[in-house]
């Protein structure tokens, strides 16, 4: 397992993205314990910062995401997690937490 660079806090951002289209789904945050269940089990598992607890996404929806890749960044203080999708990943019933674009 690779040593991470959690924050002040123990997270690391993680971003979430579908492994064929390379859409970003969503951006969470993991901790140690959420890093290595989503490893381990090759679902999605992030740590809630409102909630501070575990969750597995698609606990309660049933829009897990399976873990086909998992990749870090240089400084390893971020991750990016390829998933199969099932249903939408944002909580808003969208498919991409990113469905709000900025005209500039």
């Amino acid at each position: 397992m690779i040593d991470l660079k959690y924050d002040e806090k123990g997270l690391v951002p993680a971003i979430a993205q579908d492994h064929l289209t390379g859409e970003v789904l969503m951006l969470a945050y993991m901790n140690r314990e959420s890093f290595e269940k989503t490893v381990k089990e090759k679902r999605a598992w992030y740590f809630s910062r409102s909630r501070n607890k575990l969750w597995m996404k698609g606990e309660t929806s049933g829009h897990v995401q399976e873990v086909k890749e998992v990749y870090y960044d240089c400084d390893k203080d971020a991750v990016l997690i390829k998933i199969a999708q099932t249903g939408p990943a944002c909580h808003t019933g969208e498919r991409s937490c990113f469905y709000r674009k900025l005209e500039l």
